[in-house]
């Protein structure tokens, strides 16, 4: 377990270890252990199993690259440019079974997120969810369907050193702690004092 971090109750250690890192070495990864971050996914849960996930991936050198990386913020291109691949996170907004609106879609492709995060630090890779990216863009230069919502770009590598990112990065590049339970966890109503 990573020695600055703590759980306030007993859990899986795994919980705790898994942190996102920016240092990647720039290596690429086999086909194996890429697919191993979407079998992990694919065992989430979801409402009426529906399984709303979309995955979308460049692999660095391959001719979809250009696309996925350009797509990234300036900020995320500077480290990002040594991942061994890039992956767009989409989730379907309707049940595959009968077309209507799925509440959860959302909530379920985190899941999926969440267990290709964990997979990929069990593996010891760096696998680092973002936000900074065209959402739009996404959209319709990978081009998804229109019931689907882009929610997320993944950057998955081997683990790089610290002192090759940019100097502003380098000082982020720790596991964090989290807010502590009292802040976040309420039985009941929902206080006003946290409104």
């Amino acid at each position: 377990m990573t020695s600055t971090r703590r759980p306030s109750y007993p859990i899986e250690p795994i919980f705790v270890e898994r942190w996102s890192p920016r240092a990647m070495s720039g290596q690429e990864i086999e086909t194996e252990k890429l697919m191993s971050l979407f079998e992990a996914a694919r065992w989430a849960p979801s409402s009426f199993n529906n399984q709303p996930w979309r995955f979308l991936y460049s692999r660095r050198g391959s001719p979809s690259w250009d696309t996925f990386f350009n797509l990234l913020a300036p900020t995320n291109k500077t480290w990002a440019k040594n991942a061994a691949a890039l992956i767009l996170i989409a989730s379907k907004r309707t049940f595959d079974r009968d077309g209507k609106p799925s509440r959860t879609h959302s909530f379920d492709t985190g899941a999926a997120w969440a267990s290709l995060a964990l997979q990929g630090s069990r593996m010891g890779l760096v696998v680092h969810g973002m936000q900074g990216f065209d959402y739009d863009k996404a959209q319709e230069a990978l081009k998804l369907p229109t019931d689907s919502t882009v929610e997320a770009m993944i950057a998955v590598g081997l683990p790089g050193r610290k002192e090759d990112l940019p100097e502003p990065l380098r000082e982020k590049e720790f596991p964090n702690d989290r807010k502590p339970l009292t802040e976040t966890v309420f039985e009941g109503f929902f206080p006003a004092d946290k409104a």
